[in-house]
């Protein structure tokens, strides 16, 4: 019989709704319950694509023994970490500092107060590699529970005040300048990979954010140091195992410094902000391999993550089915030299084989070999590559596919409409920018209520009950810039500054300082409050891009003011931790840049010289630069009042820091005065 979680919206939950645990959703009426029956909470976090997460359930949580002691001495809570990133990250915050590591599942126990007292990730059904059972670890706590009760609310008390005092220093209210980011550079520099590309040992991470970070350096310095680090990871991360070499997309990360085994699993986030840096690579450089990637990537999340709804999906599972009925970690990617001979013939098989560097020893499991691109392509067929290509997709595609979590995530989203809204533009398919726009237009009318307040998630056309976090507001605000810049349409400015007033309102205090939850959000035992990086930018750094953006178009100080306060905290941390404040860095950039404004003055985009300014606005490298289209007179964006056409011919106006360029309606001159690159 199913439990509470049948109702859920979340596609994590719904796969333990018939677990024989008595589960419940993260509630006020979970913790009531463990009070009026005087138990402790297990607080349960994991997320849809989790791996280990899969493994507990099936050894734990589907358990029937297991499932009994846990519904007589506890009472269960089950928490999709992206559905309540907040709730995560407070708990996730505890497990650090108690254990000084962290992950998912993640497994914490609480008093009925939901405070945490003991703290741990996956736990095997029976003891391994020095760690206990679940069952011991259950039992252990039932009996500190039932036997030691004042030290278990010292220790759950000290917690919570430790945390408390965990604040964070706001430091500087100003933002980083020329000195904070060449020592930030310099940090990056030291940290690089120069034989493989990337930053740090394994497992490996894609830093999108930083090469974001590093391709905007470059722009506005010419430091060549920076683009060479910049075009080295792009280009092996796309030739290694991280990227699908037959669908398109990048998995979320690399097992080995290598970036040749990945851990499967293809998140929206991941794909979104590396077809973006994709198409930005391309942009400074021409790379004719950042614009395939762009583009693949691109097609892959609207070809595989796009709902019905016209939302994009969280991600695709790391396990499938091997074809005998286990699920298996990397099974629909993995190829071996007799599965290439029965797909492709002996002749294209060893061909295949040898382009793609699939070894009869293997680079994965069990004589099996993720598909890379080991060599450079000269000296390959052009034509019989794209054949093999052809046919072992399609063999792919018949394998049984990975699952898919349907859960639209607002800011995921809004990731991923800049992305796809800027690679359209500059690769002329339309379509992508129908697809950020489709996106788009679900937010606003799903996720959007009459104050503009978001939430967080929806799921087939039905918005879930969790509030927004500042991550959704500013990505989502980051989305919608970018899609007016590409369109033309003020009223995705408009939504924007909507969001941002709340991100000024409600999530800054009077310092300046964010948090990621609202004011008037759901009380935890803690705000949480983190302007670091880490898979996606934070709440933090995004809100201080968007607001920088959207300053730049409106001409709004108390916008621009809030954006500088946020940076205060990327002058501290960027020449410390640089790797984690990518994203905060890159804006700092677009600061010391102006950012500049851009306005296109022409009839429309159907005609020649119009489109040929507004591509090249687009194409400009300048750092932020921020672009408005419209018609003499149209109020459709600040940027665009008085500014009439030249002699009768459309016109770019360029602006910087309260001073203006004479306007041109030569595209060559507003491409130099954009840093654009020779590559439209």
């Amino acid at each position: 019989m199913p439990n509470r979680l049948a109702q859920a919206t979340s596609p994590y939950l719904l796969q333990h709704a018939e677990n024989p645990v008595d589960w419940w959703p993260w509630e006020d009426g979970a913790f009531e319950e463990a009070r009026r029956r005087d138990v402790p909470v297990l607080l349960s976090v994991g997320y849809s694509a989790c791996h280990w997460c899969h493994v507990m359930a099936h050894e734990s949580f589907e358990d029937g023994p297991t499932a009994e002691f846990l519904n007589s001495h506890f009472v269960s809570v089950k928490v999709d970490r992206e559905e309540r990133p907040d709730v995560d990250a407070v708990y996730m915050e505890a497990v650090q500092a108690a254990t000084g590591q962290g992950g998912w599942p993640m497994t914490v126990f609480l008093t009925p107060d939901a405070e945490p007292f003991y703290f741990g990730t996956y736990y095997p059904p029976e003891p391994r590699q020095g760690m206990p059972s679940f069952r011991q670890v259950l039992q252990g706590v039932h009996q500190a529970w039932a036997e030691r009760r004042d030290e278990v609310t010292e220790v759950a008390g000290k917690i919570v005040r430790n945390l408390a005092g965990r604040e964070i220093s706001y430091g500087d209210a100003r933002p980083p300048g020329e000195a904070e980011l060449g020592q930030a550079l310099l940090g990056l520099t030291r940290e690089y990979d120069p034989q493989r590309g990337g930053f740090g040992g394994a497992p490996k991470f894609p830093p999108s954010m930083v090469v974001e970070f590093l391709l905007r350096h470059h722009a506005r310095t010419g430091a060549d140091g920076a683009l060479e680090m910049a075009r080295e990871t792009c280009e092996r991360m796309a030739r290694g195992g991280i990227y699908d070499q037959l669908g398109g997309g990048f998995a979320r990360y690399s097992v080995d410094r290598e970036w040749v085994v990945p851990h499967f699993e293809k998140m929206l986030y991941d794909n979104a902000l590396l077809c973006r840096v994709y198409a930005h690579l391309w942009r400074a450089t021409g790379s004719d391999l950042a614009r395939r990637v762009a583009l693949e990537t691109a097609d892959f999340m609207v070809r595989e993550l796009r709902t019905a709804e016209g939302g994009f999906a969280s991600a695709l599972d790391a396990d499938s089915d091997d074809g005998t009925g286990r699920h298996v970690e990397g099974a629909y990617y993995v190829w071996t030299p007799a599965q290439l001979t029965e797909v492709l013939g002996a002749d294209d098989a060893a061909l295949a084989a040898r382009y793609f560097g699939v070894t009869e020893e293997g680079t994965f499991e069990h004589g099996s070999s993720v598909l890379q691109l080991p060599r450079q392509e000269d000296g390959f067929d052009a034509e019989r590559i794209a054949s093999v290509r052809e046919r072992l997709l399609a063999v792919r595609d018949g394998r049984p596919a990975p699952a898919r979590d349907d859960k639209v995530v607002a800011a995921w989203n809004g990731l991923a409409i800049a992305a796809l809204a800027e690679t359209g533009a500059y690769f002329e398919r339309p379509d992508l920018v129908e697809a950020a726009v489709a996106a788009a237009d679900l937010l606003v009318r799903l996720h959007l209520d009459e104050q503009a307040r978001l939430s967080r998630t929806s799921k087939d056309g039905r918005a879930g009950a969790h509030a927004g976090v500042l991550e959704d507001y500013a990505d989502v605000a980051e989305g919608l810039l970018a899609l007016a810049s590409v369109t033309g349409e003020g009223v995705w400015l408009d939504f924007a500054g909507l969001l941002l007033d709340h991100v000024i309102t409600r999530f800054t205090d009077e310092s300046g300082s964010l948090y990621d939850t609202a004011a008037d959000a759901e009380r935890l035992i803690r705000r949480p409050q983190d302007p670091t990086d880490n898979a996606t930018p934070s709440g933090w750094t995004a809100a201080a891009g968007a607001l920088l953006s959207y300053a730049a178009h409106t001409g709004s100080e108390p916008h621009r003011t809030a954006a500088e306060h946020a940076l205060g905290v990327v002058k501290a941390l960027g020449p410390r931790v640089p790797r984690f404040v990518g994203w905060g860095l890159a804006a700092a950039e677009a600061l010391l840049d102006g950012p500049r404004e851009v306005a296109v003055v022409g009839p429309s985009l159907s005609d020649g010289a119009t489109k040929g300014l507004h591509r090249t606005a687009l194409l400009g490298t300048a750092p932020g630069a921020v672009v408005a289209f419209g018609a003499e007179g149209s109020d459709e964006f600040p940027l665009l009042a008085g500014r009439p056409l030249v002699d009768g011919a459309p016109a770019a106006y360029v602006c910087r820091n309260f001073t203006c360029d004479a306007p041109t309606t030569d595209p060559e001159r507003l491409r130099i005065a954009l840093g654009a690159a020779l590559n439209s």
